[in-house]
């Protein structure tokens, strides 16, 4: 464990007490935030040239032992990691027991495939005590299609034997009018975390401001620059915090696909590689839904079936 007086950031070579006011009124007050920073975060935070930054940067990273280590010792650090239910123990299963904190977790669909519905589960579940399968915590959720609905969320918490107010008074509602404002709500929600013991973090939809805000190819490149940014900052957050990040994601319909499924998710490669756990959701009868685990770094592809009914997600009975 790292003390109190090791964590001091005016500990740093090259970080005096203005310095270390400016990072900390940034944001930068632990070591690891320092140490997973990028140099241009650093430099803007601090107002200082690159050599500096770079230095207090590998600086933050020589005392948090972040170069190369044993294999047996990544296993251990992850011992820490918890998972968070989804309600539906085959859906769990899929995920080799829930959503795993550390991890980006992207669920794509068409529209009612129940993408917001699991978020909305998620966030009532979050709260649960850990012996429950959830992580004790509180939520942060970015809204950028106007699906988040209070009234839901009261219900999903009732029936999981909470008081709906109290639940509703542990979720943190901001919403993303654009791109940029959904980038920086992203970079303000670690104020949050720091205070509020904020375990998850939604965001629903992560693309859609970034599909209307840059149309044409020529936007592209920008695009997808931006939206890689944006990932890495939510993926920073929950390995800096043991949290959460669970995103859903848009689909479009291809015209060259003859056979099967047309369906792709939106981003590309840049989602593709940064989410940890990949589903790709879909209806089936009635209140059924289809969920398929299509990439993950140490669980196999497969499918399962679960409900959305009044009470939230559920198992499928059949």
């Amino acid at each position: 464990m790292t003390t109190k007086e090791e964590n001091d950031i005016e500990g740093l070579p090259g970080v005096g007490p203005k310095i270390a006011e400016k990072l900390r009124e940034a944001g930068y007050t632990e070591l690891m935030s320092i140490a997973a920073a990028s140099s241009g975060e650093i430099v803007g935070a601090a107002e200082i040239g690159d050599e500096t930054a770079n230095k207090i940067i590998a600086a933050a990273r020589d005392k948090l032992e972040m170069g190369f280590e044993l294999a047996t010792k990544v296993l251990e650090k992850r011992k820490s990691i918890s998972k968070l239910t989804t309600s539906s123990k085959a859906l769990d299963a899929l995920l080799g027991g829930g959503l795993e904190t550390q991890a980006i977790t992207e669920a794509h669909g068409a529209f009612g495939s129940s993408k917001t519905q699991l978020g909305l589960q998620l966030a009532i579940n979050a709260q649960l005590p850990k012996d429950k399968g959830g992580l004790d915590g509180r939520v942060v959720f970015i809204d950028t299609e106007s699906t988040f609905r209070p009234e839901r969320a009261a219900q999903i918490a009732k029936a999981a034997g909470l008081d709906p107010q109290k639940a509703l008074g542990n979720i943190f509602i901001a919403k993303a009018y654009n791109s940029d404002h959904q980038v920086i709500l992203a970079e303000k929600a670690e104020e949050l975390i720091k205070k509020e013991n904020i375990r998850l973090i939604i965001v629903d939809s992560l693309t859609s401001h970034f599909r209307s805000d840059y149309t044409g190819r020529g936007t592209l490149a920008n695009r997808q620059q931006k939206l890689n940014r944006h990932l890495h900052k939510l993926q920073r957050l929950a390995d800096v915090y043991n949290l959460v990040v669970y995103v859903t994601n848009q689909v479009m319909s291809r015209p060259d696909v003859m056979f099967g499924d047309p369906t792709v998710p939106i981003g590309g490669n840049i989602v593709g590689h940064q989410a940890t756990y990949r589903l790709y959701f879909r209806k089936s009868k009635g209140e059924k839904r289809v969920a398929k685990l299509i990439d993950s770094p140490n669980l196999p592809e497969g499918e399962c079936v679960f409900t959305v009914v009044a009470d939230g997600i559920r198992d499928d009975k059949e």
